[in-house]
């Protein structure tokens, strides 16, 4: 068959071949993906090109984009998390890069036709699903190939989704002046080009991806007879895990954070524009999400090494205990290097959120069907990519309505993101080990 390549076993890594050529590959689709990270940047021009053809978008309907986008991630994560288990993440790397630049191109269409619902459909719905398949790919499998490390595995593995803006957001302003100083449609001509080089480049993941042969272990990899409470050496499959207390608890720790960052994130441009008015502009802006996306990216290196020393759990306590006394006090820091230094920090707890969960996963209901279960609560996601950008363009939106300054809603809405992690640090408080009756009955590797 022409897509024979794909299969699982046409990808399982010859004798001698080393596990530190796998992580490239993973990198190469969230770097990819992470591209939505940097929505931001085409919100005020997404505003200003449907304003100069008579129509009226707010802040909230552009918004939806993105929330649609993260929404599908979620839900595709979660139904295809089982059947990529057994499909392996070649092929789920593949179909990760058709919907991808798909939905780009659909998105194209949109912004040509000024068809809000056309974009909704690319690069929220089709680009979404690409979203998904792609988060969760390389997931299981750096686990499998770094079981002595699970933290550090699945920070290498996320690391890259949370880098995408620093590549996405200067490659979309530099396309945008480019085809506007050649006379082009501008949004249309940048969503075509980003999705013929992003598909190129998550081509490299695809055919550079190997999965361990079974039975594989590191050399003189030996497990470790130390496990903390949390750490269980029995496995619980997918269908079981989603029915435990722990799993409900995570997907609140999880929604609760990622709503957080969100909220930062995904306004992250304009927030800043109106905050320090007269003093950044749109090119500064750009620079801000690139230094987020940065410290995004190296939070979740750093955070997921770090929960290999301290715990899952007392990582988390880190994120909860910390991001919110600094949500809480960044509406009163009125310097731009400390707004700018407190929303980095913010912003690598928030990715080392998403590098640590594959892990804290791991711990507590064994490797057997973590890929599943990771995509499941990765809904957790899908209620934040919605929740938190229509809390931040709900209230800005009303404060515009009734003539107010923008950079007013902000402390309103940073203190709503403080009393979220508050709830996602009870959530965390109450994880304990997955009981007796959940284990599956064999265990498996």
């Amino acid at each position: 068959m022409a897509l024979s390549f794909l299969a699982r076993e046409r990808s399982v890594a010859a004798p001698g071949y080393s596990r530190w050529l796998v992580p490239p590959a993973a990198l190469a689709i969230h770097l990819s993906i992470g591209q939505a990270y940097a929505f931001s940047v085409f919100k005020n021009p997404l505003l200003a090109l449907h304003a100069a053809n008579g129509g009226a978008w707010n802040q909230k309907e552009v918004g939806y984009i993105f929330s649609i986008a993260i929404a599908f991630l979620g839900i595709s994560a979660a139904l295809f998390g089982a059947w990529l288990e057994k499909a392996g993440p070649r092929r789920a790397m593949f179909y990760a890069a058709i919907c991808f630049a798909s939905g780009f191109f659909v998105a194209a269409v949109g912004a040509q036709l000024h068809s809000i619902v056309l974009i909704y459909l690319g690069y929220g719905v089709i680009g979404g699903i690409g979203l998904g398949l792609g988060y969760i790919s390389p997931v299981s499998t750096l686990i499998k190939w770094f079981p002595d490390r699970p933290g550090l595995s699945t920070g290498l593995a996320i690391m890259g989704f949370g880098g995408g803006a620093m590549i996405g957001g200067p490659l979309a302003s530099n396309l945008m002046a480019h085809f506007k100083a050649h006379g082009q449609a501008v949004i249309p001509m940048t969503f075509l080009a980003m999705g013929v080089l992003y598909f190129i480049f998550m081509m490299y993941g695809v055919f550079t991806i190997r999965v361990p042969a079974p039975g594989w272990k590191p050399e003189g990899y030996v497990p470790s007879e130390k496990h903390s409470a949390l750490i269980s050496s029995h496995n619980v499959d997918v269908t079981t895990a989603w029915k435990t207390p722990q799993f409900f608890l995570l997907w609140i720790v999880l929604c609760t954070n990622v709503t957080a960052g969100i909220g930062i994130l995904e306004q992250a441009s304009p927030m800043i524009q109106d905050l320090f008015k007269g003093t950044i502009g749109p090119a500064a802006a750009v620079g801000f999400v690139g230094l987020l996306s940065l410290f995004n990216m190296g939070g979740r290196f750093f955070w997921a090494a770090v929960s290999d020393y301290i715990g899952r759990k007392g990582t988390y306590f880190c994120f909860f205990t910390i991001g919110a006394i600094l949500y809480f006090l960044l509406p009163k820091i009125h310097t731009v290097g400390a707004f700018v230094g407190v929303a980095c920090l913010l912003l690598s707890m928030y990715g080392g959120g998403f590098a640590t969960i594959p892990a804290y996963l791991k711990d507590l209901f064994g490797g057997y069907n973590v890929s599943a279960i990771h995509g499941r609560v990765l809904t957790a996601w899908s209620t934040a990519g919605i929740v938190g950008p229509l809390i931040v363009n709900g209230i800005l939106d009303h404060y515009v309505a009734i003539g107010r300054p923008k950079a007013q809603a902000y402390p309103i809405i940073l203190h709503i993101m403080c009393a979220l992690l508050v709830v996602g640090f009870l959530a965390n408080l109450m994880i304990r080990p997955v009981a007796e009756k959940y284990w599956m009955q064999e265990k498996t590797a």
